[in-house]
Formats: C-alpha cells, structure tokens, sequence
C-alpha cells in the first residue's frame, strides 16, 4: 500500500514553531496542520510555515468542514483550503466524520445520527468536496458521548460512509479506546473490523479519564500504555500505516514531544519487522 507521507508525525503548534530549524527533529517524518488556525497568517508565521511545508511532507486536519451537517456546504470555505493545499502541495485532507454548524458555527463536533439516511447525506457531501479539491477527503473516527437515533453501529456506520463516500480513512487508535471504554464495545474488534485498504494516515493522542466508565477525548495528556498496545496491534491488523501524535494543549516541551514520536517509530519498525 503506498501512502502520500510516511513513518512517525507530529501536530505543528505555534508555541514551538520557533524551535524547529531547517530540519525536523528525528524522527518526526512529517507534521500536521489545522489549514483554519494558518489560512489568513501573513507575516512572519505564514513564512515560517511555508519554509516548513517546502522541505518537509504535511498533511492538513480540517476542523469545520462539518462534512455531515444540515446546512449547505461552505464553498467560499472548502476554495479557501483548496488554495491552501495547493500553496503547500499537501495531498492528504483528513477531517472528522462529524458536523459543528447549522445556522451558526458550534465550535464543537457534533455527533451524526448512526442512520441509512445519514450515510447517503455525508457520502453525496464527501464526493462533492473530492471532486472539488481534486485530491482524496479522509474521514476520521470521531470520539462522540451521544449517540442519537441510532440505527446502526458505529463500525457499521463508519464502513458504510468510506464505502458510499469512496473516500479514505483518518485512523483515530485513542478515538477506538475513548469509545470502546464509553459506550462499552470491544476495541480491537473494532479496529480489526476497518478496511485496511482505506487508512490514509493515523493519530494517536491523550485523554482524560474522568470516571472508570467515562474518558473525554482532550490531546491534552501523554498517551496511555493501553492506547499504545492498541497502536501495536493496529499495525498487525493492517500493517504499518503513517501516525501521527496529535498534542493540543498543556503541551511539554517540545523534546517529550519527539519523545512520544519516538515510540510510534520504535512501534512502526518493530512491525515492520514482524513480517520482513
């Protein structure tokens, strides 16, 4: 299977722009940015940014497509990150199987009805957008604490968009964990269930865990020991896909950072070793 970047990534965040040079630090193979938080940065920030997208691999995460809300699509928004992929050369969009508008923006991510009717509505969506920004929209498994009229699965649900969608799959390993703790389903059936065939690239990340039954989703936290372990066997699932540790706020410096890195990598060659 080839993928548009490889190896271990890592979430670009300002508080340490900075403090990255010419080179990334190894083994930070590739890095991730929100187009949202850089479309409108000129300055210095916009020029440190495009001095990173010209020597190093990038992937962009949207964060308010709202792929499967009700109201109409944005389009002056989706041209918007059109020209932003295009500037950056960034071959992979991944955004959340979600929505965060209606009559206004949200500014959170709503979860979509687990129904038929919803799949079609997100699919016709994502092949709307594929089609405009002329690349491939990845989808991810979204963490989500409600499920309203749901009809099907989640897994069920999630196979059914990327199939109806012909779209590709952003491979959230704690959004597996954050879900199969909250709402009580087998994690690695769960992962094992996935098409490995669609997985465009992978987040890894922390989260809060607020009672036994009861884990929010924050990036805020270290990754734990089981969201790792559920990491290692998602590569055994579906071989060795790109991940990236996605880290949002209370950030460490950016040496731990590239430490949590660092264990992806160990991870990937550990695996890649198993079947060599």
């Amino acid at each position: 299977m080839t993928f548009a970047v490889s190896g271990a990534g890592l979430g670009l965040r300002r508080d340490f722009l900075s403090e990255l040079g010419p080179l990334l630090p190894a083994p930070v193979a590739f890095m991730e940015v929100a187009p949202e938080n850089w479309l409108k940065l000129g300055g210095h920030l916009g020029k440190a940014l495009r001095a990173l997208t010209e020597r190093h691999p990038f992937v962009c995460h949207g964060l308010s497509l709202s792929i499967g809300g009700p109201a109409p699509l944005d389009w002056d928004f989706i041209a918007a990150v059109k020209g932003f992929l295009d500037q950056h050369q960034i071959r992979v969009y991944s955004e959340h199987l979600s929505y965060c508008s209606g009559n206004a923006h949200l500014y959170d991510l709503m979860p979509i009805p687990f129904t038929d009717d919803a799949v079609k509505h997100v699919a016709q969506r994502v092949r709307q957008v594929q089609d405009f920004l002329e690349r491939p929209l990845a989808l991810e498994n979204v963490s989500y604490y409600a499920a309203p009229g749901q009809q099907l699965s989640e897994i069920d649900f999630l196979t059914a968009v990327l199939e109806e969608a012909d779209c590709q799959l952003l491979l959230d390993v704690n959004n597996i964990y954050v879900n199969a703790t909250n709402h009580g389903y087998d994690a690695e059936a769960f992962l094992q269930a996935l098409p490995s065939q669609r997985i465009a690239y992978g987040h890894i990340a922390g989260h809060d865990q607020e009672a036994p039954d009861l884990i929010v989703d924050t990036h805020g936290a270290d990754v734990i020991d089981p969201v790792w372990a559920l990491l290692q066997k998602a590569y055994g699932y579906h071989g060795v896909f790109p991940t990236l540790l996605e880290r949002d706020f209370n950030l460490p410096p950016l040496a731990e950072l590239v430490g949590e890195v660092a264990i992806i990598d160990k991870y990937q060659r550990q695996a890649a070793r198993a079947v060599a």
